[in-house]
């Protein structure tokens, strides 16, 4: 007889962070109200609970951070602000996000990646992270809101410190290093701007005015600017630097697949909805409670962290069929791996033009390929998931 043990989840446990979606189900399937008392947080798992949950900004609050140690709690980000402090400076970052500025983009992101993908031409084999998907995302956000090229490897190296954890949950010392490095860096980058102004979003901040409560406006001041820096500047490339390694694992375990969108590159958008879907680049996000909360019979008392499983929800039965397979033509409505409602990233659609850039370029020229499981590195962080190194192997005959 087998006996059954209640299911365990921490997202910070190796082995979950391998893989986690067998958790995952067990959750959504025996505990859609999980408590871990030990670590100190609840986590819904549901796709529909998740989604209400990001549209119930009276109950489950982002003030207190949204991580699951709460090591932002305070951060002067968006992503850390409730209504209305969010909704004022939300407008002002949404103007670098608007249709027509993120497809002016789409020229400067094709040449980046080609650029990037025709060093490699010659290559049987070569690093997807290192090579590339670092490099594509960081050189638009760059290009987009005015970091000059020497400082951006010194960026994404800060970046992945920054979001780096330990299994034990605590946070390394070396985070708040990074931190502190890369908010001086970011402030110097302002104080440049202030004396030698621009055409890129830095500027264009400094230049909108903000509503404060009473109506009135005012300038962004240094720290609020350095702020916007620090958070378009890691959201704009993590996301995307992990995604893309993501999608080609999918694509390489799933060769007719790959095959088929390099043969009929008008799939590729709808590969990218699935991609996000299959394994997002964030697998959570953290809420805190603002009143008691009664789901599935169980009640979240007021005051108490929350994590909203993002990797769980689009692995949902109850919304997709057969969701663990990888299939390019799913019908994917609507979507949580950028988040929703208030907080629906605003970079979602350049992560996406990205995304769809860099596959459209990377089966151009090698329509085949698999990787070495062997040389696989994932970057173990807090709730960003993703690789730190993939090689690929090329097959000469298929390169182009």
């Amino acid at each position: 007889m087998v006996q059954y043990t209640p299911v365990e989840y921490n997202p910070f446990v190796k082995e979950t962070v391998h893989n986690p979606f067998p958790v995952y189900r067990r959750l959504r399937d025996e505990a859609p109200v999980y408590h871990n008392a030990d670590v100190g947080f609840w986590a819904l798992s549901r796709y529909q609970d998740v989604i209400d949950a990001h549209l119930d900004t009276d109950a489950f609050s982002s003030a207190h951070g949204v991580t699951i140690e709460g090591a932002d709690q305070g951060a002067p980000f968006l992503i850390t602000k409730d209504p209305p402090e969010h909704t004022r400076h939300r407008k002002i970052v949404a103007r670098m996000f608007t249709p027509r500025r993120i497809a002016l983009l789409e020229p400067f992101i094709r040449r980046t990646a080609a650029d990037l993908l025709d060093r490699l031409r010659g290559a049987d084999r070569f690093d997807l992270v290192q090579d590339f998907s670092i490099r594509l995302p960081l050189d638009v956000i760059s290009e987009l809101i005015g970091i000059p090229v020497e400082r951006r490897e010194r960026i994404h190296e800060l970046s992945d410190r920054i979001a780096a954890r330990s299994e034990d949950m605590t946070t390394p010392p070396e985070v708040y290093e990074a931190s502190a490095e890369l908010w001086g860096l970011l402030a110097e980058l302002v104080s440049d701007r202030r004396r030698d102004p621009g055409d890129d979003v830095i500027t264009l901040l400094m230049n909108t005015p903000v509503e404060n409560e009473d109506g009135t406006t005012r300038a962004l001041d240094d720290g609020e600017l350095a702020s916007r820096f620090l958070e378009l500047a890691f959201a704009g490339h993590e996301t995307v630097a992990k995604l893309i390694p993501n999608g080609a694992i999918a694509l390489s375990w799933y060769p007719d697949q790959r095959r088929e969108l390099a043969a009929d590159p008008s799939l590729i958008p709808n590969a990218v909805e699935e991609m996000l879907r299959w394994d997002p680049p964030s697998h959570y996000q953290g809420r805190w409670t603002l009143k008691d909360v009664e789901l599935h019979g169980t009640v979240i008392p007021e005051g108490q962290r929350v994590i909203l499983v993002t990797g769980s929800a689009v692995h949902d039965e109850r919304k997709y069929p057969d969701p663990e397979l990888f299939d390019v033509h799913r019908d994917i409505d609507r979507h949580v791996s950028f988040g929703f409602g208030r907080h629906l990233c605003l970079g979602a659609s350049l992560a996406r033009l990205e995304t769809r850039v860099a596959f459209e370029e990377l089966l151009k020229r090698f329509p085949d390929f698999h990787f070495d499981e062997t040389g696989v590195e994932r970057h173990y962080s807090g709730n960003v998931r993703g690789l730190s190194s993939l090689p690929l192997l090329v097959e000469r005959s298929a390169a182009v």
